[in-house]
């Protein structure tokens, strides 16, 4: 099977690199295409950086990429375009053969809750689902502040572990994986979370300031959602949530 391995902190993020790995030793057959630079908080925007806009229906336009050099994979092209589109380009094969699945990650910092729908690293793998194709979005939580040691290799085994999930799963299934920044993934436990109903951090008040507008902030507490997924990760459990693409509701 093939897998698109894709992100939001861009193609030279080491978290893109080491879950390419972890696809490979998972025996997918790995293409790396991710964005020439970051594009966190991009959610499914299918905006490019470089290349022609399309200017009215049936028109045509263009997005540029690069071959880029990948240790131990051959194929890798950074993409200049938000990870969604690159995900969009890669259902249509614009990068070697249409993949079976796409693996979104590994982001730098949880992406919990409600607030994932911000998130470019789970628009690339909602954009998967809607095309029909499974999908999997990795992040590894790091915490609001740089700094210290990122335990990549610990969500890699995670997302490992997940993929055979995924890959039990319906066609079009998207879960979003959360994984403690640990050294050790052997003592991690995986269980499945719901949602939090809201992120880690949360806007509270806007105010206008001339040609500003200012923002108030708060960080929630993971004591305020029990259950959920932002609970269960900070209580150091690594959690899997299945995340529903966009449907119309029935009754």
């Amino acid at each position: 099977m093939r897998a698109l391995i894709t992100n939001d902190d861009g193609i030279d993020s080491p978290g893109l690199a080491a879950l390419a790995r972890a696809a490979a030793d998972a025996g997918l057959e790995v293409v790396i295409a991710a964005p020439a630079h970051e594009h966190s908080g991009a959610s499914a925007s299918i905006i490019a950086t470089q290349g022609t806009a399309v200017t009215a229906a049936g028109g045509k336009g263009t997005v540029r990429s690069e071959r880029r050099s990948v240790p131990g994979f051959a194929e890798a092209y950074a993409v200049h375009a938000a990870p969604a589109l690159i995900t969009l380009l890669a259902l249509h094969g614009s990068f070697g053969g249409v993949p079976d699945v796409v693996l979104s990650g590994i982001n730098r910092g949880a992406n919990v809750g409600g607030a994932i729908m911000h998130s470019g690293t789970v628009g690339a793998a909602l954009t998967a689902g809607q095309g029909g194709v499974r999908a999997l979005a990795v992040s590894l939580d790091v915490g609001l502040v740089d700094g210290g040691t990122q335990h990549w290799h610990t969500a890699a085994a995670l997302a490992r572990r997940a993929v055979g999930m995924l890959l039990a799963d319906r066609a079009g299934a998207v879960l979003n994986l959360n994984v403690p920044n640990v050294a050790d993934a052997d003592g991690l436990e995986l269980v499945e979370a719901p949602l939090a109903p809201f992120g880690i951090v949360q806007t509270t008040m806007t105010e206008p300031a001339g040609d500003e507008v200012r923002l108030s902030i708060r960080e929630h507490r993971a004591s305020e959602a029990p259950g959920s997924d932002m609970e269960r990760l900070a209580a150091g459990y690594a959690t899997i949530t299945s995340v529903r693409t966009i449907a119309e509701r029935n009754a």
